[in-house]
């Protein structure tokens, strides 16, 4: 088991390189590792250093990028601290480290530690000088991985379908991230809410814009993802849809989602077409 260490006395600071952002939905099938993997590798094409958590015991980060076998230095190891964070190089400047089954056991693992909302947020620390942002692929689940994603993040990005079903679900899932903030980590909050899979044909997808726009006005990204082949075909080849599809419509939402997180950080907006285009040195 990891060495216990107290960080009650860092829960009030996060180094300021390194922005940890957790993209979380308790929903499965929101399109919540499509968005991990495609901001990583379009904040990445604009320049940007990117660490990719897979913090999902489904391991589907780790495997939509190629990593079919996890190494030892897996973040369950890393958790149990029977080995250090070792990142994988997936391109340059885009690392990963990666998942595997075995995480699904730590939740009762973890249950009786002291400070075990804290141990992602002490793993990640040391790292954040390398990166200028981690983004964390959560389990579809409000436990104890995802407490801890969100103990070590500035902000949650919460992909959403536009179903009304999926309303309730976000009302309870913002409850859990101001509990957070109040008890765990006062530097979060929503970083922005993302409509996925959207069809602008269909009058239902258009009415629960609506409504989610009007009750979270500021949070919502302009840009909405389209229902497109290309983000799921990506995967089956362990690339981004960058790489995979350059011109599909899926590429073209992820770049412009890609500028909206830039200009919301403060960031230059990337000129246009720069995300989506990768280097010929990038492989």
């Amino acid at each position: 088991m990891r060495h216990e260490k107290n960080n009650m006395s860092n829960m009030d600071k996060h180094n300021n390189t390194g922005k940890a952002i957790s993209i979380t939905n308790h929903k499965g099938g929101v399109g919540k590792t499509t968005t991990a993997i495609n901001i990583g590798a379009g904040l990445n094409m604009a320049g940007k250093n990117i660490l990719l958590v897979d913090l999902d015991p489904q391991a589907n980060l780790s495997q939509s990028l190629g990593i079919m076998e996890p190494p030892e230095a897996n973040i369950y190891r890393a958790i149990r601290g029977e080995a250090p964070v070792m990142p994988v190089g997936i391109l340059p400047g885009l690392d990963l480290i990666p998942s595997t089954l075995d995480l699904s056991g730590a939740e009762i693992e973890l249950s009786g530690e002291i400070g075990r909302e804290y141990i992602l947020r002490e793993l990640l620390d040391p790292l954040r000088g390398k990166y200028d942002y981690i983004l964390i692929d959560c389990p579809p689940s409000l436990g104890l991985l995802t407490v801890n994603a969100l103990t070590a993040s500035q902000e949650v990005i919460i992909p959403i379908q536009a179903h009304y079903l999926a309303l309730h679900g976000l009302g309870k899932l913002t409850e859990v991230v101001e509990k957070i903030r109040r008890k765990l980590n006062p530097e979060l909050k929503i970083g922005g809410i993302l409509l996925t899979q959207y069809d602008s044909r269909k009058i239902l997808n258009r009415d629960v814009e609506t409504t989610i726009r009007g009750q979270f006005p500021e949070e919502v990204f302009n840009t909405k993802i389209r229902d497109n082949i290309a983000l799921a075909e990506a995967p089956t080849q362990g690339m981004d849809v960058f790489r995979y599809s350059p011109k599909s419509y899926g590429a073209q939402d992820y770049g412009a989602l890609c500028g909206e997180i830039l200009t919301r950080n403060g960031h230059q907006r990337s000129k246009p077409g720069n995300i989506g285009k990768h280097s010929n040195n990038q492989k």
